[in-house]
């Protein structure tokens, strides 16, 4: 099996370093922290690029590509811990374009491709935690329309963002819906997460919405997988970066007259390092690539790459802060930044201990070893 990349993927990766390098360094991201964690500038910027469209079909307007290169595109704005939910796009088109029908398809897709839209996935509720089939938003019927009535937590970029994918209950059935946030009865709260990204807390009251499917459930589960992916592919950008910080500064801090990297106890620390990222990149590649399988195989596959993922990104954090002392933790030092984004991706979307009983849920007796 080959594992190279593609040279147009290749490219891709290249076109994404480049403007990570030249238009977003870490003074610009504490900037937009400063301002509140978001800026649609930069939002449009990666839209000029035409990465909001890459999982969208060319018929809709996108680069009609897949999986693999949106997680190329997440590992290079993840070295640079990029704070607009560029996964977020990725998340809404699969579903939009998955399970919705053919007008909130036109309707949709296409803003979704351009960036004039940033749609994002709304279904944390406090009672919840991981569990997707817990929700106590309602659904009801208005003629040919529906209302929404749902308090969601913790919505990536909740109150810029212009419409949101909402999992609700329909006559006792989980269903998806597609709310738009300028409307009535949509009222949001912004606050910064740990990371210093931009999130809100989204109340509906009888709010308007357009039903995308049904099978809400199925759908849910479907966007939850891909997000577990993109945030996978984020956390390996996040710990390359961190490792090459941590690299950059044994090389330069002297201790006893000499640089602290010829110390072997702590060479071994960062070997250490190397081999969690490489451990939790394979993992991210399997996750990609089992996007495309039956549902059963891929809840699985993410659960396993996500318990990887979560060990892999505790153990490059800490042992980052352990390495550099001090100035790991402190807020102006870019490697603390990195600790945050790292800590917080651990616990997006299930933590380590919920995926491991995931995991541990679906285990035949063959563990899956033999046929």
């Amino acid at each position: 099996m080959d594992f190279d990349f593609t040279d147009d993927q290749q490219q891709l990766r290249d076109a994404v370093a480049k403007w990570t390098e030249k238009s977003y360094d870490f003074e610009r991201r504490r900037k937009i922290v400063a301002a509140g964690g978001f800026d649609r500038g930069v939002y449009n910027e990666l839209a000029e690029l035409g990465l909001t469209g890459i999982c969208v079909a060319e018929e809709h307007g996108g680069l009609g590509m897949g999986p693999v290169e949106a997680m190329v595109v997440l590992e290079e704005l993840g070295r640079a811990i990029v704070l607009e939910p560029l996964a977020q796009a990725f998340i809404a088109s699969t579903v939009i374009q998955t399970y919705g029908g053919g007008d909130i398809r036109k309707a949709w897709l296409p803003k979704i491709a351009s960036g004039e839209a940033l749609v994002v996935l709304a279904q944390q509720e406090r009672k919840a935690r991981y569990r997707l089939d817990v929700c106590e938003a309602k659904a009801a019927k208005t003629g040919s329309r529906y209302a929404l009535t749902a308090l969601k937590n913790i919505v990536p970029a909740g109150d810029q963002a212009d419409a949101f994918i909402v999992p609700a209950m329909l006559d006792g059935k989980l269903a998806l819906f597609l709310a738009p946030r300028p409307a009535t009865g949509v009222d949001t709260r912004g606050y910064l997460t740990q990371d210093e990204a931009r999130a809100a807390d989204v109340e509906l009251s009888n709010a308007p919405a357009q039903l995308i499917t049904t099978d809400g459930l199925k759908a849910l589960t479907h966007a939850v997988d891909v997000g577990i992916a993109c945030a996978c592919a984020e956390g390996v950008g996040a710990m390359d970066q961190t490792l090459k910080l941590t690299v950059d500064y044994m090389n330069q801090r002297k201790q006893f007259g000499v640089v602290i990297a010829s110390f072997q106890a702590l060479r071994h620390r960062v070997a250490d390092m190397k081999m969690q990222l490489e451990l939790a990149r394979s993992m991210s590649y399997y996750a990609t690539l089992k996007l495309g399988a039956p549902e059963a195989d891929r809840r699985l596959a993410l659960s396993r790459a996500k318990v990887q993922l979560g060990q892999s990104l505790r153990f490059v954090g800490q042992q980052s802060v352990q390495l550099h002392g001090g100035i790991g933790v402190t807020d102006e030092y870019a490697g603390s930044h990195y600790f945050k984004r790292l800590t917080q991706l651990e616990m997006t979307w299930g933590d380590t201990l919920h995926h491991l009983g995931q995991v541990s849920e679906r285990m035949q007796d063959t563990a899956g070893v033999f046929a």
